[in-house]
């Protein structure tokens, strides 16, 4: 291997190294302030349903710093994704063309939006079904429901954080589409594969049973069709750039 070739591979290696310790600096950050919130959060968590009508309990000494550090760490991966997006795209850019690195820039904002009516989702209409539905288990089989706090928390973050990041895919699919690594050709012969995929990960994060997997599974199926909706659009306007650069040549 030549030098030539040796020296842009080990420029991207230092650039990549760059990248993922200032993501690690900037998770680090929001960890903090998610341990300065985290009573906050907690506090609300404990005054909205299903949580509201439990009685909160620990069973270990270590299940209150346990759950300081999983609120903190919550907090961490929700509020720190602009950044780590906006860090990523500052590495990825150099490959791109000027109108897609202003294109994809566009895209963080939106990454955002689509996080937070994720978790509002998740949280609002999911979890509170999801809790009623194995409450109504335990009350049939006369069974006296003590919960402990982590386990409540692991429960709530299990199926809200997967339904947040769910809403992600019409800003990814996009992204995709504009670098040209996806086309609305390969989405729509996936869509058979995408659909088994969706309906495998609605039953996972829904209660065992079909009505719930079926209210998850319709969003699911609604965020895929917009993806390749916008897939379509983006795909588009690309390729008549790219015709337009041709033509100008």
């Amino acid at each position: 291997m030549s030098n030539r070739t040796i020296m842009p591979l080990l420029e991207h290696i230092f650039e990549l190294r760059k990248l993922l310790i200032s993501i690690f600096a900037v998770f680090a950050v929001f960890t903090g302030a998610g341990l300065a919130v985290s009573p906050i959060i907690l506090d609300y968590i404990k005054s909205t349903p299903p949580a509201s009508t439990l009685e909160w309990n620990v069973f270990s000494p270590f299940d209150g710093i346990r759950m300081y550090m999983n609120i903190a760490l919550a907090f961490a991966v929700t509020s720190s994704l602009p950044v780590t997006l906006y860090l990523i795209w500052g590495f990825v850019k150099k490959g791109l063309h000027q109108h897609e690195r202003s294109a994809t820039l566009r895209y963080i904002p939106y990454s955002v939006l689509c996080l937070l009516l994720g978790l509002s989702f998740g949280y609002y209409v999911v979890l509170p079904m999801s809790f009623s539905f194995i409450t109504d288990v335990s009350d049939k089989l006369n069974l006296v429901e003590t919960y402990g706090i982590t386990q409540y928390f692991s429960f709530m973050i299990n199926i809200v954080l997967p339904i947040a990041f769910a809403f992600e895919l019409p800003i990814i699919v996009m992204f995709l589409t504009k670098i040209g690594l996806l086309t609305p050709e390969r989405l729509k012969k996936s869509r058979r594969y995408a659909y088994l995929i969706l309906v495998i990960v609605a039953n996972v994060i829904s209660p065992p049973d079909f009505v719930s997997a079926f209210i998850i599974l319709i969003p699911l199926v609604v965020l895929y069709e917009i993806s390749v909706f916008l897939s379509r659009s983006v795909h588009r306007k690309r390729q008549e750039l790219i015709e337009g650069a041709s033509a100008a040549v």
